[in-house]
């Protein structure tokens, strides 16, 4: 029995440099399923959000606001049962980053545009949520070497790993397993993989923590 056995919809979620991605990929070309991504690097104004955030917060988080409507569109009109599916992003956390980057009338715009689009996510089966220290998120983001990525603050990785944990706190629409993930490596380490798909099958409660210590 596989974890998409126990889980046929599994979104992996966690700030930039969290690793979702990484974890995502590893997880569809190990197990045969489909691969939703969230394709940050599509959209045109990112690069210039991070150098200036106030200028293009909105049309930033506009862009991605449609691109995940249409790819939430396609996964709702599939055959959910015909093939499991790994995301690297959900719909439910695209008001985080709204309401981190947006001013209040910017916030209020988004926020009619998406009531109009009346977006309606399948809820996934597990939500993966991937808790990394501040400094370990500056790491991975310098080591990947995005060029615009460069800009980003520790400041701004502190209030966006702040609003992703509230948001969780208070998540409860799906089954999540929240994940210490400073010292799961699943890039250096096959073992570590492993371990973690061990702990997903493990899985009994609606809300349950992971914290390996493996070096």
């Amino acid at each position: 029995m596989s974890i998409f056995s126990k889980f046929p919809y599994i979104v992996i979620e966690g700030p930039i440099g969290s690793g979702k991605t990484t974890l995502a990929r590893m997880l569809a070309d190990r197990f045969l399923v489909d691969y939703l991504s969230e394709k940050a690097e599509v959209n045109p104004f990112l690069p210039r959000f991070y150098q200036d955030a106030q200028r293009y917060a909105l049309p930033t988080q506009l862009f991605f606001l449609f691109q995940r409507a249409t790819q939430i569109k396609d996964l709702s009109q599939r055959d959910m049962f015909a093939q499991p599916v790994v995301a690297d992003f959900f719909l439910d956390k695209d008001p985080i980053f709204a309401r981190l980057n947006l001013d209040d009338e910017e916030y209020a715009l988004y926020h009619q545009i998406y009531q109009h689009l009346q977006l309606k996510a399948p809820k996934p089966d597990l939500v993966i949520y991937l808790q990394t220290p501040i400094d370990a998120l500056m790491e991975r983001i310098e080591a990947r070497n995005v060029s615009y990525e460069q800009e980003i603050s520790h400041e701004y990785l502190e209030r966006l790993s702040n609003a992703y944990s509230e948001f969780f706190h208070n998540y409860d629409a799906s089954p999540v397993l929240m994940v210490n993930n400073e010292k799961l490596n699943i890039l250096k380490h096959e073992a570590s993989l492993q371990l973690l798909l061990n702990r997903i099958m493990q899985i009994k409660g609606q809300r349950e923590f992971f914290n390996p210590n493996f070096e």
